[in-house]
């Protein structure tokens, strides 16, 4: 005889099956494609459940956004450039889907080296060695000389001047560089940087007062570009674990705080591993009070491209 007593069943109510609710239906399953599916027909066969859904429902959120001439958005770490995407960018900033581009420091030093080098990504573990990590003279001094250019001369923002310099040295492989793309089609593309934290910053080029004042002024072009979420429109952090998510939200509370009704939208988080800030700048409190948050989790190289061909097939 057990010391425990155990609670009796026999007075358990039951419900049916037909009137439970269920969250899964064969009809949401997997649907089984041919040998040689379109992607439409491949999209067609994802489940509807969860990710697979959740995709689609982005897809669809973009598309719905640009139709009615909302912004869509793309904040972005190095990452994306270092695994060779900036093509798959591009060509949405061509089709007129993605509006604004924001990214951090070391986004634009992969992005000028591959326009003017056409390869970036050094070992650093070879080159921590002997102190040569970072010092890539050709890159500080362009970055670096464009910036204090910049600085004395106009009222232009990090992006925009990088841009610019990019077209007009005509820089060799600038069909693949997104802050070049960007400039000659007029999209804002916005560079926000922490001082201290880019190989560029530790040359003697550098200058913190141009860094800093181009990274403002891009501040407050980020702040523009946001005021415009109103009753829709579309954010996405690709891989940024901190700089983009603090640098959004408060560009989101500055549009508040003018008046701007910016409220109702979409946002994403697209990364390999889900961060705090992230989750919660980026998906949680923008859309507390209206609008809808994603987490998407995978390996850029292919979560990137399969949702640009998703967006590309809801335009069709």
């Amino acid at each position: 005889m057990s010391k425990f007593h155990q609670i009796d069943l026999s007075n358990v109510e039951t419900i049916s099956i037909r009137s439970r609710k269920s969250k899964v239906r064969v009809s949401d399953f997997a649907k089984v494609v041919g040998s040689n599916p379109s992607f439409r027909k491949f999209v067609d066969s994802l489940p509807r459940i969860l990710v697979a859904e959740d995709l689609r429902n982005l897809a669809g959120d973009i598309h719905r956004s640009r139709r009615t001439k909302k912004p869509v958005i793309v904040l972005m770490g190095a990452h994306v450039i270092k695994v060779g995407l900036s093509p798959v960018l591009i060509d949405l900033v061509k089709r007129k889907v993605v509006t604004a581009i924001g990214m951090n420091g070391a986004g634009v030093i992969h992005d000028v080296e591959t326009a003017m080098w056409g390869k970036t990504s050094e070992d650093v573990s070879e080159n921590i060695l002997d102190g040569t990590f970072g010092m890539s003279k050709e890159t500080g001094d362009f970055i670096n000389e464009t910036l204090l250019k910049a600085y004395y001369e106009g009222n232009v923002g990090f992006g925009e001047a990088m841009g610019g310099r990019l077209n007009a040295v005509r820089a060799r492989y600038r069909k693949v560089s997104i802050l070049a793309t960007c400039y000659r089609l007029s999209v804002p593309v916005t560079v926000h940087v922490g001082i201290g934290a880019d190989i560029v910053h530790q040359q003697p080029t550098m200058s913190g007062s141009a860094t800093g004042e181009l990274s403002f002024r891009d501040f407050k072009v980020l702040c523009n570009v946001v005021k415009n979420l109103q009753g829709g429109g579309v954010v996405m952090n690709f891989g940024s674990a901190v700089i983009l998510p603090e640098v959004f939200l408060k560009a989101l509370t500055v549009a508040r705080n003018l008046g701007y009704s910016a409220r109702g939208f979409t946002t994403a988080n697209f990364d390999m591993l889900q961060h705090y800030r992230p989750r919660v700048n980026i998906v949680e409190r923008p859309t507390q009070d209206g609008g809808t948050g994603y987490q998407i989790t995978g390996h850029h190289e292919i979560m990137i491209p399969l949702l640009a061909a998703m967006i590309r097939s809801e335009l069709r």
